[in-house]
């Protein structure tokens, strides 16, 4: 009975011996070819599609596991094993394209046969079939695992077991090939994945000389039997005498992984002609009368003149046929010939010229518009140059106005402040002028004096803003015409 939980599926000897290829007339032999053979190939394609060997090792284990309930009659190895790869790839999440996974079975199988390498197209009815079968063969698969593909590898285990037994470090590279090894046997479906890598490790231990402990056995700290390691070694001894597996054909439905062209084109065959440079010219002179008579004639021990008769009439054949293949132009000559144009060619080439002269015209008339358009730059360059002067022109006017406020304002303050003290003095006179005339005569003095200073002051000031003026006036004279000539 075949147990299909999440840990267990294994099966006795007996339940292999009696396996669905039997029913089918497969004998063993031929069974652990194609196993091996299949396994070839998911390693490979693995490579192919650089996939880390979990994938690998778990696509293998698939492939072991639906052959024991299916027949190697009904199912092609090649597409399982392809099916097997692109479940693996989902499964320890290293997922690769459909496309991908049909390329390079296709690639194996071209190169493993020795035909030649044509490229899949992937738009071509072939491609679209095969990735319908391999949707279809998955689906297969996984009904057949009732959806449990669950896989637990011999290589975890390698790792913390040659750690634990303290063993050379070169003794691990070795147990790791053994272990992937033992997955093209049926070694994975008949023990456990400790039970494995246990046997593993006893025979890179006895191939590299290490002694390993026996009292207590060290096997049975990892919960292995003696009889089960043994079972591995020798299984392995046998694989090893094995030579490379080929490819058998049993399936019913087909042999190849990529149908040749012939099944899928059965027009492809193209029959030679009789005068065609590439194919073999073909002899057809014995259906002729003329070779029937020349055969009779020379089993009947015919006449001379009869035989000169037919070569002759040969050599005029020939001849013939060589004036014909004379007269047939070839490429080049029919090329040469001129062909009558009809009236819509005469139109094209007409609007094409008309299309040319407009081109022309417009290449003649670019170097104009951009020399209309650099002039339209300098006025507008010369115009903003303008505006920028009358600006600083405002500018300096506000300038000068505001200075000659504050002359003004300077005069005017001069002219009060003499006012004022006119008016101080007149109320100093009032008071004091009839105490003492002394102080009377001071006063005047001193008023006098000031006005005179005040009355120059105010004629500086006025000779200063005339002065002022016309050389402003000077000034912005020369610098109008010197931007603007024209002014």
């Amino acid at each position: 009975m075949i147990y299909t939980a999440i840990d267990t599926f294994y099966l006795t000897d007996e339940q292999l011996k009696n396996s669905p290829s039997r029913k089918d007339d497969i004998d063993e032999a031929t069974e652990i070819t194609l196993r091996i053979y299949g396994c070839d190939l998911i390693q490979e394609s693995g490579i192919l599609l650089r996939l880390p060997q979990a994938v690998m090792a778990t696509g293998q284990v698939l492939f072991h596991r639906f052959y024991c309930k299916k027949s190697f009659a009904r199912f092609n190895v090649k597409r399982v094993a392809a099916s097997c790869v692109w479940l693996a790839s989902k499964l320890e999440e290293s997922p690769r394209k459909a496309k991908n996974i049909l390329i390079a079975f296709h690639r194996l199988e071209r190169r493993r046969e020795n035909l030649p390498i044509e490229h899949l197209d992937p738009f071509s009815k072939k491609y679209s079939e095969l990735k319908m079968d391999l949707n279809r063969t998955e689906r297969h698969l996984l009904k057949e695992m009732g959806f449990i593909c669950h896989v637990e590898c011999p290589h975890k285990f390698i790792s913390n077991y040659l750690a634990t037994l303290e063993t050379p470090p070169e003794l691990r590279q070795e147990a790791w090939n053994l272990a992937n090894d033992s997955l093209r046997t049926t070694l994975c479906v008949r023990f456990k994945s400790e039970v494995v890598a246990c046997g593993v490790v006893y025979a890179a231990a006895r191939r590299f000389q290490v002694p390993l402990p026996e009292n207590p056995p060290w096997w049975k700290a990892f919960d292995a039997e003696k009889s089960g390691i043994d079972e591995v070694c020798r299984v392995l001894a046998h694989l090893y005498g094995l030579p490379k597996a080929q490819y058998v054909p049993v399936c019913k439905d087909g042999d190849s992984f990529t149908p040749s062209n012939k099944s899928w084109d059965p027009q492809a065959k193209q029959v030679p002609k009789e005068g065609s440079l590439n194919g073999p010219v073909s002899n057809n002179d014995t259906n002729t009368p003329k070779a029937a008579s020349a055969a009779a004639t020379l089993e009947s021990g015919g006449s001379k003149d009869s035989l000169i008769k037919l070569a002759l009439d040969k050599l005029k054949e020939s001849k013939k046929t060589d004036d014909d293949s004379k007269n047939v132009p070839t490429e080049g000559e029919a090329r040469e010939e001129p062909v009558p144009k009809s009236k819509a060619e005469h139109r094209t080439e007409a609007i094409g010229e008309r299309n040319k002269e407009g081109e022309r015209e417009r290449e003649r008339e670019r170097p104009k518009a951009r020399d209309r358009d650099r002039g339209r730059d300098s006025d507008r360059e010369w115009e903003r140059e303008r505006e920028i002067e009358r600006d600083r022109e405002k500018l300096k006017e506000r300038g000068y106005r505001s200075r000659d406020k504050g002359k003004d304002s300077g005069c005017f303050m001069n002219f009060f402040h003499w006012r004022a003290l006119l008016k101080i003095k007149a109320s100093f006179i009032s008071r004091y002028v009839f105490r003492s005339p002394l102080l009377f005569l001071g006063s005047i003095i001193f008023s006098c004096e000031t006005i005179k200073s005040s009355t120059s002051e105010a004629a500086s000031s006025l000779s200063d803003h005339g002065d002022y003026y016309s050389s402003s006036f000077a000034s912005r004279e020369k610098d109008r015409h010197r931007h603007n000539p024209y002014a």
